[in-house]
Order: structure tokens, then sequence, then C-alpha cells
């Protein structure tokens, strides 16, 4: 297997997006799947690289990145050295990283050889689930469309009538508490207003709404962070799409970071089980 870890691609916004990429070489041209990752995440969170590679070794070449303004730097790609990038990202910005990596795929000779540019998967997790629905259905390059996890609403999230977002408001910055490295993570209020500015792009039930291509929703049934309604709600606006629910997963499926097993969780399994025997039959159906 061919492994290619943090290569630096130029993005829109003055910022490295760091990529990895894997597949098994042997000079046909594989189907490709985009992994983007959550909020507070990065692609090398937990068990992700094991997922890589599991969808490596069922044909396909699998691509996924940090967000350039996810808080990640080139030299220190793994947690959140650069908070005040990660208090500038938006939504937005998200969008565009997405759009210079799929550019990037597309126009990488050397990638070409081993990837089928006409077959372009979109995998997104949790906020990155949102990310690939809006992106899936602006680009006609992406031919399947997966959701992890995946969030159905963005503006909801800033709760704004709450005594917070006016605080937020007034003060132009707020700070979460990351659980696990117990850092103070800014958000400063230009991610309200970027939204605002371009909400008709960023409303995911409009994008899921359009949707014209295979799409599957995957979500966990104990999920606390974002609720399987959301994934309900998703399949709802989109009726063709397909809806998978794991009993007894949570929103990482049962993994965490780091993870040190050589194995996936067995609800992470099922899922990627259940995204590859998508993938394939829809590719039998081509």
């Amino acid at each position: 297997m061919r492994v290619k870890s943090n290569i630096i691609i130029e993005g829109k916004h003055n910022k490295p997006i760091l990529v990895d990429v894997f597949y098994v070489t042997d000079r046909s041209p594989k189907p490709i799947v985009i992994f983007c990752h959550g909020y507070k995440g990065f692609k090398d969170w937990g068990a992700w690289n094991i997922m890589a590679r599991a969808f490596a070794e069922a044909g396909f070449c699998f691509i996924k990145f940090n967000f350039s303004y996810n808080g990640g730097t080139a030299e220190q790609p793994i947690d959140f050295p650069d908070l005040e990038a990660f208090g500038n990202n938006n939504y937005t910005k998200e969008l565009d990283d997405l759009e210079s990596v799929i550019n990037w795929v597309c126009e990488n000779p050397d990638i070409n050889k081993e990837a089928d540019v006409n077959n372009i998967t979109l995998f997104g997790h949790s906020r990155g689930g949102g990310i690939v629905s809006i992106k899936a259905e602006e680009d006609s390059r992406i031919k399947t469309i997966i959701t992890l996890a995946g969030v159905s609403d963005f503006k909801v999230r800033f709760n704004e009538n709450s005594n917070e977002f006016k605080t937020w408001k007034q003060k132009g910055v707020k700070f979460v508490e990351n659980g696990r490295t117990k850092q103070q993570m800014p958000h400063y209020f230009q991610f309200y207003q970027d939204f605002i500015a371009n909400e008709n792009r960023l409303t995911i039930k409009r994008a899921v709404s359009n949707l014209k291509i295979p799409h599957l929703i995957i979500h966990g049934s104990d999920d606390t962070s974002v609720s399987v309604e959301e994934a309900k709600t998703l399949h709802k606006w989109n009726p063709n799409s397909k809806l998978k629910i794991i009993e007894g997963a949570n929103h990482v499926f049962g993994t965490s970071h780091p993870w040190e097993k050589d194995n996936l969780s067995e609800e992470l399994q099922k899922a990627i089980d259940i995204s590859i025997d998508f993938l394939q039959n829809n590719l039998n159906e081509q």
C-alpha cells in the first residue's frame, strides 16, 4: 500500500492544507473518496488512519486532509497549536479548502495514474458532513456522498436568541474548552457574520433537497453530540438517500483519540462496511 502523508497544498486563504493519500499501487484508476473531519477534528484523529487503510484495501484511493484553519500547522498537524487560526475559521473557508483539495486531486498527474477523477465521493464526519452536503450539491465532479454522524443545520447551532449569543456578539469572541486538551478555543464573531452573509449557500436543507447523486446517511443511535434525529431529517429532505442507523454507536462510533489499537471498533467497522458496500453497489450500477 502506498501512503503519502502531510502533502502540502496551497488553498485560497494563505494557510497550507495538509493532505494524506492512501491507495494500493496497481496502476489502475480507482474511485476516489475524500474525507472531511469535523469540528475540533483533524485528519489524524483517532482511528481515521486505520479507516483510510480499510478503504484503500477495498480498492479506493482514500484522501483525507486538515482544513487550513482547523488549528493545526504544517509542523504540528495534530491538535491545535494555532488557536488564532481556529478562531478565524468558518464554513466558507472550509468549502474553499475542500474545493482546493478536489482541484488538486483532479490536476495531480501522480495520483491520476492510480485514481479515477471521474468517480469522486465526498465523505464527511459531523460538521464535515454538512460541508460535504453543500459541496456535493454545487460541484458536478462529485458522484456520490456519504455523511457519518452529519449535522443537518448550521444556523440552529448559533442559538441566536440566547444570552450567550448576545455576549458573543458584544465581546466579539467566545471560548469553548476542549475537553481532551483543556485548551480554551476561541470563536470570533466573524464565524456567525460569515454564515449570515452566505446563509442561502450554507443551508444544508437546500443542498440536500437538491442532491441528484447517490447519498448515504450513517448515524449512531446513541450519538449525544449530533442527534440521530438530524440523520432522519436529512433522509426526509432527500427521500432517495439511504439511511443506516448503527445501534449503540456514539458520535465517534466507539473510537477515541488517541487510538492505540490496530483494529477498528465494532461500530466504526460497521460504518465502513456499509459505506464500501454502498459505493461498490453504485459502481456496479454505472
